[in-house]
């Protein structure tokens, strides 16, 4: 029987037989695959786990790849949350309240597939294209308010992932301006993953207070450094 009509026939999408549960799992699998790797491999022929910050997501992308390259890891992460949230909004019917804890779910889902993936021993990225790919599906102003702090934040101090933090903080509080109380999973979630994107940036945070982090406003004549410890 299809998603759909078990969601109808029993009222919930969290009562839809396994089909919510595979839902989740695949997002997660999805959201594990390290696209930044693979491409560093494919097109440099290098591990981008020991360029610059060791991390496999976009900024390292661009320090391992150029510009061009890293945009397309952002792409891709990006989609990995983007796609399985809204595929849920299509697959399976239900109240609103209820599709949304379930997209909510899997967006929730393929952040954490790409934080902690299995393909790489469970390590992984910091989650932010992936958590704002979901958020897109999710909510257009709560991820324009947050890509309008990330943008500001970046132009202003040159500080990646003090930027990322940021945005990470403003998308609770433009679900909480936009909707109060009224959308509490929503809320619920982007606290979450506010609170996930904090924690993977741990590493930024102690070597901004010690002056050792790369800012974009600072011309580098160097090759990237070896990889660094990371969160």
């Amino acid at each position: 029987m299809p998603p759909a009509l078990l969601v109808e026939s029993t009222g919930s999408v969290l009562l839809a037989g396994p089909w919510s549960w595979v839902a989740i799992a695949a997002a997660y699998l999805i959201g594990a695959i390290p696209f930044g790797l693979i491409l560093a491999r494919v097109v440099k022929g290098v591990d981008i786990r020991t360029i610059g910050s060791g991390n496999i997501g976009a900024t390292n992308a661009i320090r391992a790849m150029g510009r061009g390259w890293g945009y397309v890891v952002f792409a891709c992460d990006f989609l990995k949350g983007f796609l399985p949230t809204l595929a849920v909004e299509h697959l399976f019917g239900s109240t609103l309240e209820d599709r949304e804890l379930l997209q909510i779910l899997v967006g929730a889902a393929a952040t954490l597939g790409h934080c902690y993936s299995p393909y790489l021993g469970f390590t992984g990225g910091k989650g932010v294209a992936t958590g704002c790919g979901g958020i897109l599906a999710l909510s257009w102003p709560t991820f324009v308010a947050g890509g309008v702090v990330w943008l500001a934040t970046r132009l202003i101090t040159g500080y990646a992932g003090l930027a990322s933090i940021l945005m990470g903080l403003a998308f609770p509080i433009a679900v909480a301006i936009r909707h109060g109380t009224e959308r509490r999973a929503m809320l619920v979630g982007a606290m979450a993953l506010a609170l996930l994107i904090v924690t993977r940036h741990r590493g930024n945070i102690q070597r901004m207070m010690d002056g050792t982090e790369p800012n974009a406003r600072k011309k580098r004549s160097e090759p990237p450094p070896a990889a660094r410890p990371h969160g």
